[in-house]
């Protein structure tokens, strides 16, 4: 294997990629929750939720191959089984299907778990001075701001 030389130390590169390996355990384990719930999604407010979330889950995927090749460029292994995302994430799976408001509910809450885990991974790249790890996870960070902003405008207030 050749040497990586972007300088990053070693260390720094496997402290980040860890935390990159929690946010892509978040990001997966979200998109799986978020297309369950598109497939299963009933009530008044069907075809809007069903489109919002196939919006959603479309993004995401895009996103776990983004984080998933930052790993990879920072010289450790991407992790890729439920197995080891279940066990690196900080969302839980939800059991049954739940009502579409509790979709709602349960997808905010998500979206703002992976907020936190992108902060804890932006101050890893930051302080290793990885400007392509904290680029990629302000953006991350935003989308989901942004979409934890808009799902809690549909629940009751």
């Amino acid at each position: 294997m050749s040497i990586i030389d972007i300088g990053i130390s070693e260390n720094d590169r496997t402290e980040i990629a860890e935390g990159l390996k929690r946010l892509l355990a978040d990001s997966y384990t979200l998109y799986l929750q978020t297309h369950n719930f598109h497939w299963n999604v009933s009530g008044p407010q069907f075809r809007e939720l069903h489109l919002m979330f196939e919006e959603q889950y479309t993004e995401l995927a895009e996103a776990v191959d983004e984080i998933a090749e930052r790993i990879r460029t920072l010289g450790v292994a991407a992790p890729g089984t439920y197995k080891t995302f279940f066990e690196l994430s900080s969302i839980k799976e939800v059991e049954g299907v739940p009502e579409a408001s509790e979709m709602v509910r349960l997808l905010t809450v998500g979206h703002e778990a992976v907020v936190k885990t992108s902060r804890e991974v932006l101050k890893l790249a930051q302080d290793a001075d990885d400007e392509s790890s904290a680029a990629l996870v302000g953006d991350r960070m935003r989308v989901h701001e942004k979409t934890a902003w808009m799902l809690r405008a549909m629940l009751p207030q």
